[in-house]
């Protein structure tokens, strides 16, 4: 396997020691990396280390990209525009200084070769050759922000705040990175936390420089670190928006209480193999596992990516990159399961009948289809707009398409009423894109009551779970 890897550098101010560490960058040889690509962000400098940037620039043109900005807007803010234009596998952050050694590149690219690692961070603080004794004060400062940071995100990280990652390119560009400051150290920690990204940390060597050498982190960067880690614990920012949504499906991990019903009232059709079409993050599968052998799919790539990580320790549970719409990416699976799960997803394709046939195709004869779809095109409204459904479904509506797929109808049920009025009013009256965070969570608290008294409202449900059967077998 070869590798290209991406350096983003955000320069500011460094004009007396950027040529060296260029020269550095590009003597590095990690292994299997076969390409190498400078970024280098000049942001805003004034003493002369754009026009040394601009001649490394022209001596390599194949290797260093510059990017310029008009005016200092900070590392988060280099960092970003240097990740939008990085074209490599792997993706580290350099900073512009000597403290970080571009021979520790080899150490951090072992774990995406060797361990399937998402995300690697050079800690400055495992055992490693060598450090440079500097600054107590500062070093205690590290410590306690890396440890308010895992206290929040639940990981054991030893140096949350070293300059040092290395991510895979794809999973990095689809993270939305708002600090234009040192913040964005805690930020992107918290956001592939929540993202639940394999992270590994190997030891690097560290030359740390003082104030007097140009050093640039402050003391008031820890109370904007100490801000962001409450920040982004509080809000779930951690998909940039995409063609598939991402950034809205994970509010939805929020009312884990709801996911838990919807799983309840499928459980009893469900059979011992399965393929779940549209999992997302498995806000469901979760609750359906372990099954003999269970296959959790979707259209996203960066679901796809999380369900596989969910997999890890699994073996009874894969993933695998689905298009429902697609009858050719269904051939390798025909005839393997006993049931498909396919919920919230007919209302946003645009042939729900040949999807339906798709699925069936990789039943066994007598095998079974569970579908959940929105419930009353009335309804359809602002929210809907923004989850891109195509329609609210009628009871007679999907009957016709269950039919038409050559699927028989076993059962049909109403499911969620007590949601209605929220979604009439927040939707229609509103005319809302969002439910808020205060909403979800009053929702999930109050899940083992409303569950019980739904069947007893008198109204239709938000939504409808139908179970439909492939001719055959016994």
């Amino acid at each position: 396997m070869s590798l290209k890897l991406s350096v983003v550098i955000p320069v500011y101010n460094e004009r007396f020691l950027i040529r060296e560490l260029i020269g550095r960058v590009l003597a590095a040889q990690p292994p299997q990396v076969d390409e190498l690509e400078i970024i280098a962000v000049d942001d805003g400098s004034r003493d002369g280390t754009r026009e040394i940037l601009r001649e490394l620039a022209a001596s390599y043109p194949s290797k260093i990209q510059l990017v310029e900005h008009d005016k200092n807007q900070g590392k988060g803010a280099a960092i970003r525009t240097g990740i939008a234009k990085s074209t490599g596998d792997l993706i580290i952050f350099q900073d512009a200084d000597l403290e970080y050694d571009p021979r520790d590149y080899a150490r951090l690219v072992v774990p995406f070769l060797q361990d399937g690692a998402d995300v690697v961070y050079g800690s400055r603080f495992l055992p490693g050759e060598r450090r440079r004794v500097l600054y107590f004060r500062h070093t205690l400062g590290n410590r306690f922000l890396t440890a308010l940071s895992n206290w929040f995100t639940d990981l054991n990280l030893t140096d949350m705040e070293t300059c040092y990652k290395m991510f895979r390119a794809p999973l990095l560009k689809s993270i939305p990175i708002r600090s234009d400051s040192f913040a964005m150290e805690p930020e992107i920690t918290a956001k592939i936390a929540k993202r639940g990204f394999r992270i590994f940390e190997v030891p690097i060597n560290y030359l740390g420089r003082t104030y007097a050498e140009g050093k640039k982190i402050g003391f008031k960067d820890g109370f904007w670190a100490l801000g962001t880690i409450f920040k982004y614990w509080i809000l779930d920012d951690v998909y940039q928006k995409d063609e598939y949504g991402s950034h809205i499906l994970v509010n939805l991990e929020r009312v884990r209480r709801f996911n838990q019903w919807m799983a309840d009232s499928i459980a009893p059709h469900v059979g011992a193999r399965v393929l779940e079409i549209g999992a997302g993050i498995g806000n469901i599968t979760n609750w359906l596992l372990p099954r003999d052998r269970y296959v959790a799919s979707d259209i996203n790539p960066h679901y796809v990516h999380y369900l596989k990580n969910l997999a890890t320790g699994k073996p009874y549970l894969d993933s695998a990159r689905l298009d429902v719409q697609d009858p050719a990416a269904f051939v390798p699976w025909s005839k393997q399961f006993d049931t498909v799960i396919c919920l919230n997803v007919l209302e946003h394709v645009q042939d729900p009948v040949q999807a339906m046939r798709n699925m069936a195709s990789a039943l066994e004869p007598g095998g079974q289809i569970i579908l959940y779809v929105p419930q009353g095109q009335r309804l359809y409204c602002s929210l809907d707009e923004v989850l891109g459904h195509r329609c609210r479904y009628e009871e007679d509506g999907l009957v016709r398409e269950i039919e038409a797929a050559g699927l028989v109808l076993h059962q049909m049920d109403q499911f969620n009423r007590f949601a209605l009025p929220g979604w009439w009013f927040n939707g229609k009256v509103l005319k809302k894109k969002s439910f808020s965070r205060i909403q979800l969570k009053l929702v999930n608290f109050l899940v083992p009551l409303l569950r019980r008294i739904d069947r007893w409202l008198p109204w239709r449900a938000l939504g409808l779970i139908a179970v439909a059967r492939k001719p055959g077998g016994e």
